[in-house]
């Protein structure tokens, strides 16, 4: 079991308030995400949401959406990675089936990310990844990829011509079989970049062996990493309503960020 469809983020969900003590630009300032297209490099044109930071401060993000690709909840998400001083882009996977847009709630997403490939989506990363450092900041990225996107933000660290500095996964599904893909728990042995998995603990889709597995296999591989697992929290726990997760939420919106600010405060000078 790879990934847990029926339990990923309902379409009116959103994404956790950031802490007050972490909150560097305020919406007003310009954090505000603007709706783009891109082209990947097989030609296609694809979706993007970029959010520009006013204050940027440390490493930029590429934000993965779950099987549902790019609508309200990730383009909100990007925004509150630019209130924390970081400039972040969310791509959609959809561009080569189902064309370029916003998807809405009747969005078949099953159907349109079963004929995605690893490839073709790292394609569209290098795309995000050049427009999102086409200025003078970034200068590092990182990925933070949920469920279907936590999976490929995990491959992500093992391509050496993404070039990324770090890798978040938020309940990413460890075992791609289901999807004829590669799993991350066995591909961990590859991993180029540091790694921030964070997991549920009542999360049916995801086994604790596979977990356990993953923490191993990037011991064994010697790549920085840091595993954590909510006890009693389900998959795409990350959500404003789920009111009983609240301190789980805030737990790994200061994970993350730290983990960008730890590897901006390592960044090698050019």
């Amino acid at each position: 079991m790879g990934y847990h469809v029926a339990m990923c983020f309902d379409f009116d969900s959103l994404p956790p308030d950031l802490p007050a003590d972490l909150r560097r630009a305020p919406m007003a300032g310009g954090a505000g995400a603007e709706l783009i297209e891109l082209t990947s490099g097989d030609g296609t044109r694809f979706s993007a949401a970029l959010a520009a930071s006013p204050a940027s401060t440390g490493p930029g993000v590429v934000v993965l959406p779950d099987i549902r690709g790019l609508y309200r909840f990730y383009i909100e998400l990007a925004e509150r990675f630019a209130e924390a001083g970081h400039d972040a882009i969310a791509i959609d996977y959809f561009g080569r089936t189902a064309g370029v847009g916003e998807r809405g709630e009747d969005f078949d997403a099953m159907s349109h990310a079963r004929q995605t490939r690893p490839e073709q989506i790292q394609a569209d990363m290098e795309a995000a990844i050049e427009e999102l450092t086409k200025g003078a900041t970034p200068e590092q990225v990182v990925s933070v990829g949920f469920c279907f996107g936590g999976t490929h933000s995990f491959l992500a660290g093992t391509r050496r011509e993404l070039g990324l500095d770090g890798v978040v996964g938020f309940y990413g599904g460890l075992d791609g079989s289901r999807w004829g893909m590669p799993s991350p728990k066995d591909e961990a042995v590859h991993m180029r970049c540091p790694v921030l998995g964070l997991f549920g603990g009542a999360d049916q889709g995801i086994p604790p062996e596979d977990v356990e597995e993953f923490d191993r296999s990037l011991d064994v591989a010697g790549v920085p990493h840091e595993i954590v697992v909510y006890p009693g929290a389900p998959h795409s726990f990350f959500d404003r309503k789920y009111d009983e997760y609240a301190e789980a939420c805030e737990d790994a919106w200061r994970r993350v960020l730290g983990f960008l600010a730890h590897l901006g405060a390592h960044a090698v000078a050019p």
